[in-house]
Parts: C-alpha cells; structure tokens; sequence
C-alpha cells in the first residue's frame, strides 16, 4: 500500500466555502492512469490535478473530472501552484508546468497567483438543436471553440443568474461543455459553466471557460483588463488580461484540507 498527500485548494477567492475546490495530488513520479481516474471519481470535485516535477521550477500536470481526463483546467492549475509555494516550500517564481495545452506559466503577485494560459477564442457556430430549451434561455450570440466548448452570450446578469438548466438532457447534446455570460451589473462580466457530459453539472469557477471569454470581453467593451465574476452558488473572482494569443488570469486561493490518500 501506498500513502500519497491530498490538498484540497478553493481557487479565484480569498474566503473559505467560496470559488472553486479543486484537490491535488503532488507525485514523484506518474500513476496509471486509470488509478488517477479513480482518485479523481473518489474526490468527486470538479478536477483533481497531478503532477510530477521536471526539473528546477518546472512540472508536468494533467487534470481529471469525476469522468474523464481534460486538456486544460485553470482553477485546479492555480489550486495546484498554492500547493508548489505553500506545502512544497518552492519560493523561486515564476513557475512553468508542461500540460497537454502546451507550457503554462504562474507567477506570484502578493496574495495572488497570475496564471499565463492559451487563449480559446470562439467562432460563431449554430447552437445543437434543443439546447436553448435545455438550458431555458435564447442565445443573443453563440460561439464554438476548441475543445468542443460552447459560448451563450445573453443579455444581463440576471438571465445568467435565473438558469436552471437541465442537465440530462444537456449531457446528450455537447461533448464537452456550455459557458454562457453576459454583461455584469458591478463588473464587466459574468458567466456560468456547465459540462454534464464530462461528468460536471455545474462548475463553480473555470479557468479555461476565461480563455474563451476573456478575448470576446475584451474586444467587445475595447478593454485589455477586465473583471469577471463567476454567478454559481459558490461564485468566483477573476482579474483577466487578454495579450492576443494568450490570457492571463489572476485569482486568489484557500486551503481547505489536508491529507493522505492510501492506494494499493
């Protein structure tokens, strides 16, 4: 039997029971990958993020759902450098971490992390048939982008607010998942994410649903920087910076717990 440390990190916020939960599993070296997926479907939160390091200042990372693995996750990439600065005691920032989405580098700013990822940005695409009824709402604009996630942009915060989507139904109609937003009423905008087909009803706060919105944002009010807020239950605060090919993402994070997980 092995024993193996857990974090469980809330990522985009400076209070407890609030952003994004996200566990990580710090390795020395890869498990198997179907192991990781049992980790991740026993931790039951949105992505549980591994890796293993590289060399000086450098890891490789990959990210789990209950489901399956994803090519990108922000928030549990943020959940994850929390854990390389304040478990591991890494201090020499920034950092880079190797990702089936290329090299992403975080930096530390005071409190925060400043994650430097790949911008999405979305075409505009035709919706799949039944999908607005799914979620309730009547898309003003929509968009595809890579990874097979979709953009709703609606017309006020409150239309984002009031969804109720269903989710069984939606699980049968995208491949991987649905951000829809609009213009916030006390920030530039606001989102909600949803990805019932890769096992997520809900995300709470999405690093890479704000590579995709991030560029619309920013040419749509003419803004290089821009706040957001994600309107889940649980909600999120991100400080978003497009640089054409790339965005950059500055959030807060909070540990929740602490552990060990004993595997065979």
């Amino acid at each position: 039997m092995t024993d193996l440390p857990i974090f469980q990190v809330a990522a985009f916020t400076d209070q407890n029971f609030g952003g994004n939960p996200a566990a990580v599993v710090p390795l020395e070296e890869w498990l198997d990958e179907t192991m990781m997926q049992k980790i991740a479907a026993e931790n039951n939160l949105s992505e549980t993020a591994f890796f293993v390091p590289l060399g000086p200042g450098e890891w490789h990372i990959r990210w789990f759902t209950p489901a399956v693995e994803v090519p990108l996750c922000g928030h549990a990439t943020l959940a994850s450098a929390a854990v390389i600065r304040s478990k591991l005691g890494h201090r020499d920032w920034p950092i880079r971490l190797q990702s089936a989405s290329g090299p992403l580098v975080i930096d530390v700013d005071s409190d925060k992390f400043v994650l430097d990822l790949p911008a999405n940005r979305g075409n505009p695409a035709e919706l799949p048939e039944g999908l607005e009824v799914a979620l309730g709402a009547t898309a003003l604009e929509s968009y595809i982008a890579a990874n097979d996630i979709y953009m709703i942009v609606l017309r006020d915060e409150a239309s984002v607010v009031a969804l109720r989507p269903d989710f069984s139904k939606m699980a049968t109609m995208t491949k991987h998942g649905v951000i829809v937003t609009a213009p916030g009423d006390k920030v530039d905008f606001v989102s909600r994410f949803f990805a019932p087909a890769i096992g997520i009803a809900e995300d709470p706060v999405t690093g890479a649903a704000h590579c995709v919105l991030t560029p619309y944002w920013s040419k749509r009010l003419n803004k290089g920087t821009l706040d957001a807020r994600q309107v889940s239950s649980r909600a999120g605060v991100l400080e978003c910076e497009d640089h054409g090919d790339r965005v950059k993402l500055r959030g807060s994070a909070v540990f929740f717990l602490s552990g060990n997980i004993t595997i065979p």
